[in-house]
């Protein structure tokens, strides 16, 4: 049965319980942060990772350069979506001018007071505006951030309700932000497709019309932060993040090798990340990698991470060009638009969706 365009429906991922405002929280004078924020597993510091190396930085112009400075910098982002999982963009073509804007318009999008928010609040039947992701039931911890979530592209998926009704310069700079963002995370993915020696057209056929969403954060200094989290431990269910840091507040943090490794991005550079979806299509060549924020006991910290996805109508499974009888495929197939429902349906827990996709061998789960 042929499946429904995105133009036919109104699409609906999923929904999330609605909590409070951790910021207007935060705006108490606290000495402790409330239970339902404690986590007994809060972060711990590991000086070890003091020393750690830092994630890679790909320079977008050698990619370009169309000489051996290009074969260094393909080499370099294949180790990095194999070793790392995550690396920085530099170079990247996004006018600094663009970003500037952006990052002042989100900071003063935090400074809405509580009744201008409430307009834009997340509804109970879907997840789409200011709340907090993945809350599934009324006994859940909670993370020490508030979040505004919104689909961006294609526009027949845009919840007009909250789009139409952003602060009008920041609606102007998150719509050209949202184009630059997909011009760029398709460039990425076309570098990665020869890195993998994978079907570049395969590769435009699943994400030249790809679901986007943006995530705006807001993380409030905490009182506890050793006691609390700011974004449970997860690896992202998109192909590609792109995460622009809007303050010099450190938070993000990756799992390597069984430490919590800290990433200090770079002034105007975009931190990139593999996530699920393309671990799937590398057939796990390339693998998502867990990561979590954390809190600042005397400093707020912003971002805005853009999530890029492939087409709703597609089929999620692995690259039919890197299905081989010496590599046969790891993940099972399903139509993206359920493989996102059932995403948003439950709470975040490292990769464990990811396990779920995996298919079961006899004897043993690939």
């Amino acid at each position: 049965m042929e499946r429904p365009s995105s133009e036919e429906v109104e699409v609906n991922f999923g929904r999330s319980l609605i909590v409070p405002s951790v910021q207007e929280l935060a705006k108490q004078p606290l000495i402790k942060i409330p239970p339902r924020y404690v986590h007994h597993d809060g972060p711990q510091q590991d000086s070890s990772t003091l020393l750690y190396p830092s994630v890679p930085i790909i320079d977008f112009h050698n990619l370009s350069s169309g000489d051996s400075l290009y074969d260094h910098e393909l080499e370099k982002l294949h180790n990095a979506c194999q070793q790392w999982g995550f690396f920085q963009v530099v170079n990247h073509g996004v006018g600094a001018s663009l970003l500037e804007d952006l990052k002042r318009e989100i900071v003063n999008f935090f400074k809405l007071t509580l009744d201008e928010k409430k307009k834009l609040w997340q509804q109970e039947d879907n997840h789409e505006g200011f709340g907090q992701l993945f809350v599934v039931s009324e006994e859940q911890k909670l993370d020490w951030s508030d979040m505004f979530y919104i689909t961006t592209l294609p526009v027949s998926l845009r919840k007009t309700h909250l789009f139409d009704n952003l602060p009008p310069i920041l609606r102007e700079k998150v719509e050209a932000y949202s184009l630059e963002a997909k011009k760029l995370a398709m460039k990425i993915l076309g570098f990665i497709a020869r890195a993998l020696e994978m079907d570049g057209q395969e590769m435009i056929e699943l994400f030249s019309d790809g679901v986007q969403s943006m995530r705006m954060n807001y993380y409030p200094p905490c009182p506890e932060p050793e006691r609390a989290i700011g974004f449970t431990p997860h690896s992202d269910a998109d192909a590609l993040t792109i995460l622009f840091q809007l303050n010099e507040t450190e938070g993000l943090e990756i799992r390597k090798d069984g430490r919590w490794v800290p990433i200090k991005p770079l002034p105007n550079a975009f931190v990139v990340n593999i996530g699920d979806i393309l671990e799937i299509v590398s057939n796990g060549v390339y693998r998502s990698i867990e990561h979590r924020a954390t809190v600042n006991p005397v400093k707020e910290r912003l971002s805005i991470a853009t999530f890029y996805s492939s087409n709703l109508d597609s089929q999620l499974g692995p690259a039919n060009s890197l299905v081989r009888p010496d590599r046969p495929a790891v993940f099972r197939r399903v139509p993206i638009d359920e493989y996102f429902m059932e995403f948003f349906a439950r709470k975040l827990d490292g990769k464990a969706y990811l396990d779920f996709m995996k298919i079961e061998v006899e004897g043993a789960t690939t």
